[in-house]
């Protein structure tokens, strides 16, 4: 996503906040992170589906985990969004060199836990973040050669 697309990023805000309410972002906070990282909108015509993260490897060494992130909103979950975005999130994480692949679910979001197990991915860790209550859990693809859909 180019900085400059203030609807993207606005767009992507929304679908977070509205998915990871307890790590809701400002603004300033979404510019901040697509400097760092990719993030990207999905859309079915002009309505907004969802939106994904793809935190590229830190390139300190061959075995570098990418972090692919997709969130899609309620009503259009179940139709194969998320998993395109997983998709395109997975083949961009290979081009930067990623030799492993990481997640990151909310642990409330049953779902989403569920998408990613689905796709092969095992828990790593649980943890809250400091002075809050919420429980996030990592998870990391257990066999990147079979990784697709």
């Amino acid at each position: 996503m180019d900085g400059a697309d203030e609807v993207a990023l606005r767009d992507w805000r929304y679908v977070h906040n509205l998915i990871v309410p307890p790590a809701a972002m400002s603004l300033d906070d979404v510019r901040e992170r697509s400097a760092r990282n990719r993030l990207e909108v999905t859309y079915l015509g002009d309505t907004l589906v969802g939106c994904s993260t793809l935190r590229p490897p830190a390139g300190d060494g061959d075995g570098d985990a990418a972090t692919v992130i997709a969130r899609v909103l309620p009503g259009f979950r179940g139709r194969g969004f998320g998993t395109e975005m997983y998709v395109r999130g997975l083949a961009l994480a290979r081009e930067l060199g990623a030799g492993r692949i990481e997640t990151c679910v909310l642990a409330a979001n049953e779902e989403g836990l569920s998408f990613a197990r689905g796709r092969g991915f095992v828990e790593i860790e649980r943890y809250v973040l400091d002075g809050e209550s919420d429980v996030y859990v990592d998870l990391r693809l257990e066999e990147l050669e079979r990784a697709d859909v």
